[in-house]
Order: C-alpha cells, then sequence, then structure tokens
C-alpha cells in the first residue's frame, strides 16, 4: 500500500490539473477573445456566459496545489522556487481579470478600460502558464536534493508553450461561445474557433517534436518497440478530434466542437503524462522519491475522499442550474 499511495495522489493531482486546465481555460479563452468581439454588446455577452461558474473553476488550482504540497512537499518546494516568477505574473494575471470581471458592469467612463485589464490579465495568465508548463517539461534540475542555482524558466521552448497555450485556451474559449451563446457572438465564436485550431495544432506540433529532440528519456519512450506499437494512439486520436471540432463547426453543431476541444486538451495531457512519466520533478526525481511519508498519504487520503466529492458535485450542480444559452443584458443574469 506503500508504494501505491505515491501514484494514487499523483493521479489525483494529475485529475486536478486536468480538471483545471478544461474549466479555468475556457473562460481565460474568453478573456483572450475579449477585445476581438464585434461589439460591446457581444462582450457582455461572453461575460455573462462564464460569470455563474468563472471562479468556482478555479477551485481546482487551489485543491491541486494544496495536494502537491501535503502529498509531494519536496517537488512542491523545489517546482516553486524554481518556476517562481512566472507563476507570480500568473497570479497577477488572475488578479487583473478577477477584478476587471467584478467592476466592468459597473463601470461607465473607464469601461473600455477593464475590457483592457480583463483581456490582458487572461493573456498574462495563461501565457505565464504556459511558461511554467515549458520550464517544467524542459527539466527541473536537482542536484544532492536541492535546486540548481542556474536553471532558468526562460527560453525557446518555454515561450512556445506559453504561445501554445494561449492558442489553446483561445480554442476552449471560442467553442464555448459556439455551445452557450447566439447571433453574432456565435458568429464570432465559429471563425475564432477555427483559427485557434490551426494555430494550436501547430504548437501542438512543435513541442512534440521538440521535446523528445532535445530530451533522448523522451524520445526513447515514445519512438523504442515494442512502445512505438500502441503509443501512437493518443497522437491519431488527437488528430481524429482536431478533425472532428473542425467537421462539426462546419456542420454549424454547437454542443459537440466544444466537447471535442476539451477531448484534444486531455489527450495532449494524457501524451504530456506519457512522456514523463514517472517522474515528479523531470527528470530527476520520481513521485516516490518526492512522496511524503506513509502516515502522511494517508491522513490526506481520508480528506481527499470527503472533499473531492463534494467539490464535483457543487460544481456540477452549478453548471446543471445555469445550463442552457446565456442572456444578454448588464449584469450576470442568465
Amino acid at each position: 500500500m506503500g508504494m501505491m499511495l505515491p501514484l494514487l495522489f499523483g493521479l489525483v493531482v494529475a485529475f486536478c490539473v486536468a480538471l483545471y486546465v478544461i474549466a479555468d481555460g475556457f473562460d481565460l479563452g474568453i478573456g483572450i477573445l475579449f477585445l476581438l468581439a464585434p461589439s460591446d454588446a457581444d462582450r457582455d455577452l461572453m461575460m455573462n456566459s462564464v460569470a455563474p461558474v468563472w471562479d468556482g473553476n478555479e477551485t481546482w488550482l487551489v485543491f491541486g496545489g494544496t495536494l502537491l504540497i501535503g502529498a509531494f512537499p519536496f517537488a512542491y518546494g523545489t517546482i516553486l522556487p524554481a518556476l517562481y516568477l512566472p507563476l507570480v505574473l500568473m497570479l497577477f494575471g488572475l488578479i487583473f481579470r478577477g477584478v476587471a470581471f467584478e467592476y466592468r458592469f459597473r463601470a461607465t467612463h473607464a469601461r473600455r478600460a477593464w475590457d483592457w485589464a480583463f483581456c490582458g490579465g487572461s493573456v498574462l495568465a495563461t501565457f505565464m502558464q504556459g511558461v511554467a508548463l515549458g520550464a517544467y517539461i524542459d527539466g527541473i534540475p536537482v542536484q544532492n536534493r536541492g535546486l540548481v542555482a542556474e536553471f532558468s524558466p526562460w527560453g525557446g521552448f518555454s515561450t512556445a508553450t506559453g504561445l501554445g497555450l494561449l492558442a489553446g485556451y483561445a480554442l476552449l474559449g471560442a467553442t464555448w461561445l459556439v455551445f452557450k451563446t447566439t447571433g453574432t457572438t456565435q458568429t464570432f465564436g465559429r471563425r475564432a474557433a477555427r483559427l485557434s485550431l490551426l494555430l494550436s495544432l501547430f504548437f501542438l506540433l512543435v513541442i512534440s517534436v521538440w521535446t523528445p529532440l532535445t530530451h533522448p528519456a523522451v524520445a526513447e519512450r515514445w519512438f523504442s518497440a515494442p512502445r512505438i506499437f500502441y503509443l501512437w494512439l493518443p497522437p491519431a486520436a488527437n488528430l481524429f478530434a482536431a478533425f472532428g471540432i473542425w467537421h462539426k463547426l462546419k456542420q454549424g453543431r454547437e454542443l459537440a466542437p466544444f466537447l471535442l476541444s476539451i477531448a484534444l486538451f486531455l489527450l495532449a495531457l494524457l501524451g504530456l503524462g506519457i512522456s514523463l512519466w514517472p517522474y515528479a520533478i523531470p527528470y530527476s526525481v520520481t513521485l516516490w522519491q518526492a512522496a511524503a511519508s506513509t502516515a502522511t498519504l494517508e491522513f490526506l487520503g481520508v480528506g481527499v475522499a470527503v472533499i473531492l466529492p463534494i467539490t464535483l458535485l457543487y460544481l456540477g450542480y452549478a453548471y446543471w442550474v445555469f445550463r442552457g444559452k446565456a442572456s444578454s443584458g448588464p449584469g450576470y443574469g442568465h
């Protein structure tokens, strides 16, 4: 059981990260696209479409971060200092968009300034998440159980992942608009979805090629026999999902493009998990080396078993209550 607990907690942390990427991804995507909307009325509708759920979406960021502290304290203590600057800038972006969310509908003369704050905060938060992800994938060198001082999160690869995440979140936001809105806002969402899909695929290809070229261990994981005969399935499914998004948009479907965009992200995260397994800190510290004691994990497991289902039920109920198309007008009404 002691060997299984770090694996189980690693899966729970990955589950929280995946839910955060999907849930907060589409409302950050709304912010990325915000200034490109055709009119102020469209921006009102875009904001109304995520108003009831956007703050609940960030629950998974807190949940996952808290689990990382408790279950993998060494990983947390190493990753946070290594990625301190991009993560702090990400938090500033989230603060800007959160304040803009509350102030925009009540502003008169400064309304356009809050539009910029909402969009700028969303872009900053997303790009910094991508930079942090890229630096993490690129590997955080650890020596004598401490961070090597020469490490820097800034570079070409982390910039590519930052831009790729901007495109990916824009895709989620655009397909959410197709699903939740009508009229000119939905038409705008369809146009934005096509462009953001192409950009997402481009950056996904760049990152997928760049990673094994610079990390032989990742290349061996994907291309050595017998793995090469079955690990082609996730990339193939990704291409199938991308084709499905384009085809469903062309057909005029509303829900299917959003669900397929979620599938695209989940498959990309699956590919990332395959590349990085079994490391908590790539490519030096495994899940078992980074994990807390068995007693600590058992204690945390009781709390997770209680809190996780309650959180899922509550947020699921919130989405059910606010199902259907978003309505226009000032305020947070549906």
